[in-house]
């Protein structure tokens, strides 16, 4: 039976389901073309995982970069995605993302005020010694802005999981220094500096905010400058098709009903991946007992089931962007700058390194999960480092200096009783009682402690080549011939931080093409249905290309998709009119 308007209770030309950067880009996208969009959210806060995030955007050639007098060249974006990705994303996709990004940025910074972007330059590509990468970086992050400017649309935006109190920012541009706090008088200043910020803060009421938090706050007052609509607290039920297959419409649950929402072009699904889906982990990450993710909860592959319903192929369902985790006392933490500071490495379950530490990530995530020749398990790594590295360096949000009462942060020479107190973290006064602590072989760990502290008075790793990439040493100790590498003391006291596998999101779904249209398992497209982001097989495939290439394209396909409905939409009015011209 053909669906008539009659069956609907609202009818709009651009359905985009999913609240986060991806979403609002195209909700934007479509205003500009002068189409109705309605952005439902399944969340009583919008933001989603964008506004976890770090706020960053991997755009080669974006407007910031050209205004500081940096030029980058398509052809090499592309050979560089091209080879991450290995034959796993079409060329066409990955040049559609090359040529899109650019001008989606163009596009936002014309469109509003609010959207300002700066470029975070010599933040390297995470691969730039590839063909095609950059080691002076695309990374693309907003302003700071206060939250205060939301007004009543504040208590909506998705709160971070943990961090500084709101206030207390920290610049993307200042976070390298802040990691040289002892090492450098700019990681001084910038401790200063937050303590200014904070003194603002409760003295004047500020409540600024950088990375994630910054972007969708700035995205929502572009989105109120141009009164759009939002539903929150509105999850997707089911797509509708129509006798050929096209969808036409969706299933809104809102106010306490199924609303039919009809669509004149065309449904956009940008409501992320299956994160915090009991089922879907267990059918494609099996290898995960209890999958961590920092991934909004809301996320629970709600796009990804509906575009299955009406005939969407799926793509990259085994993959996620993974990140080494700690979960210590107080919540879980990303072990990113510790894994390239120069006084420690990672074991496996029999006291053996198997990678270079500092390698980027997801790659370091994906080797957790690698098979092992000999059957040891990488799920669970130990990172060692020893007390001096402690009072030298900021570990897992301990900051090295003398105990500061009120600290938004752990201070103080000694490791907090309540880390000791949790299995995050052991520590012991020889190597060999660290190996029984943490139950790998004595003699292999005493083994592996030695070669690498003859590794590292050499300065190079010849076992696993760290330090030799421009990525390693972005946030190494730049004092030393090599940032990266550095000899652990002989005489303890040493610790040991437990590593676990996590993840930012998952980033299989969809299968898309260049279009963003959802395509079947033949390669057809489904009209009227596209997606973006983490609702889709992810353009940079089983890769990461740099900070912020998980934002970027659901940004640029969420741009790319509502110009495509755009187009049709343009396309079809245009045959209307000519019809009933010739009719006449």
């Amino acid at each position: 039976m053909s669906e008539t308007d009659s069956d609907f209770e609202r009818t709009v030309d651009i359905l985009v389901v999913g609240s986060g950067a991806g979403g609002f880009t195209a909700a934007l996208a479509a205003k500009a073309r002068g189409l109705e969009p309605l952005l439902v959210e399944k969340a009583d806060q919008f933001g989603g995982t964008s506004a976890l995030s770090g706020g960053g955007v991997w755009i080669p050639g974006a407007p910031a970069q050209v205004r500081a007098g940096h030029t980058i060249e398509p052809e090499d974006v592309v050979t560089y995605l091209r080879t991450l990705t290995d034959g796993e994303v079409s060329e066409a996709r990955i040049r559609a993302f090359v040529d899109n990004a650019p001008r989606m940025m163009e596009f936002l910074e014309k469109i509003s005020s609010r959207m300002q972007f700066m470029w975070k330059a010599g933040y390297p590509d995470y691969f730039p010694e590839l063909p095609g990468g950059s080691s002076d970086g695309s990374v693309i992050n907003v302003r700071q802005i206060d939250l205060r400017e939301l007004g009543a649309d504040e208590k909506s935006l998705l709160p971070s999981l943990a961090g500084p109190p709101k206030g207390m920012w920290i610049a993307p541009e200042e976070l390298r220094h802040f990691y040289r706090l002892r090492q450098s008088w700019k990681g001084k200043g910038v401790f200063l500096k937050l303590i200014g910020r904070t003194l603002r803060a409760r003295l004047l009421g500020e409540r600024k905010v950088a990375i994630g938090q910054a972007l969708m706050a700035r995205f929502m007052l572009a989105f109120r400058e141009r009164n759009l609509e939002m539903w929150l607290s509105s999850p997707l039920q089911s797509l509708i098709t129509d006798q050929d297959g096209s969808v036409i419409g969706a299933v809104v649950r809102h106010e306490g009903a199924d609303r039919r929402v009809r669509t004149r072009g065309g449904v956009i699904l940008a409501s992320g991946g299956f994160d915090h889906s009991p089922e879907l982990r267990a059918k494609f990450h099996p290898f995960l007992e209890s999958p961590r993710s920092y991934g909004t909860t809301s996320n629970t592959g709600d796009g990804i089931l509906a575009g299955q319903q009406v005939g969407a192929d799926v793509g990259l369902m085994d993959s996620a962007w993974w990140y080494p985790n700690v979960h210590r006392a107080g919540g879980s933490i990303h072990a990113l700058n510790e894994r390239m500071m120069p006084a420690q490495f990672i074991v496996n379950s029999v006291g053996k390194r198997y990678i270079n530490e500092a390698t980027p990530y997801s790659e370091f995530g994906r080797a957790m999960m690698a098979s092992d020749e000999s059957g040891a398990d990488r799920m669970e790594s130990w990172l060692i480092t020893d007390h001096r590295s402690w009072n030298r360096y900021v570990i897992f949000g301990h900051l090295p200096l003398p105990k500061i009462p009120f600290a938004p942060a752990p201070t103080g020479r000694r490791m907090p009783a309540s880390w000791l107190d949790s299995d995050a973290v052991e520590t012991a006064g020889s190597i060999e009682d660290l190996a029984v602590k943490i139950g790998v072989p004595r003699s292999r760990l005493r083994q592996t402690f030695d070669r690498f502290n003859e590794l590292a008075r050499q300065g190079v790793d010849e076992d696993f080549h760290r330090g030799e990439s421009i990525y390693d040493n972005y946030n190494g100790d730049i004092r030393l011939p090599n940032p990266n590498l550095a000899p652990l003391d002989e005489d303890g006291p040493f610790y040991a931080f437990k590593l676990s596998l996590a993840d930012f999101g998952t980033n299989g779904g969809l299968v898309t093409d260049e279009r963003a249209r959802a395509l079947r398992a033949d390669g057809t497209p489904i009209r009227g249905l596209y997606a973006t982001g983490n609702t889709t097989a992810s353009v940079m495939g089983y890769s990461y290309a740099g900070a912020g290439a998980t934002l970027s394209p659901t940004m640029t396909f969420g741009f790319v998709a509502a110009n495509d409905i755009a187009n049709e939409v343009t396309i079809a009015a245009c045959s209307a009119s000519e019809s009933v011209a010739t009719s006449e």
